[in-house]
């Protein structure tokens, strides 16, 4: 499954320079610039993290699983209970398997809402809540 890979894009090598010529590679890519894995934060009773270690020793907490959400509503923010995945637009299958992905829509006990922020990354839930 290379969607669950790190991330190690680069350049075509196959594509020419633009005058005619082949694409020679510079330098390979060093360990600083490749991405992590997909955290795939999975709906679940509580919440639960784990410590990401960044580059400079700095740390950032990485959601694994998710039991609340962060919901707009119009009188203000509310932490709610996650029901359901109920649809994912980054892959059909997300939502089959309850992962949590920025844009995805839940079932709230509020309502249907959808997923603003990328919670793999910033260790929260937070949604807005639809048809209000």
């Amino acid at each position: 499954m290379s969607q669950f890979g790190m991330q190690l894009h680069s350049k075509s090598s196959t594509k020419s320079a633009g005058n005619g010529k082949r694409k020679l590679k510079f330098r390979d890519k060093r360990r600083s610039e490749i991405g992590s894995y997909f955290s795939a934060t999975k709906m679940s009773e509580n919440d639960a993290f784990r410590e990401h270690r960044m580059r400079g020793g700095s740390y950032k907490m990485v959601l694994k699983q998710a039991g609340f959400v962060n919901l707009l509503t119009k009188e203000g923010y509310k932490k709610v209970k996650i029901k359901g995945v109920l649809e994912s637009r980054n892959n059909r299958n997300f939502a089959r398997q309850n992962i949590i992905t920025k844009g995805t829509v839940i079932n709230t006990e509020l309502g249907r809402a959808q997923v603003t922020n990328r919670p793999g990354r910033e260790g929260g839930v937070n949604a807005i809540l639809l048809g209000a």
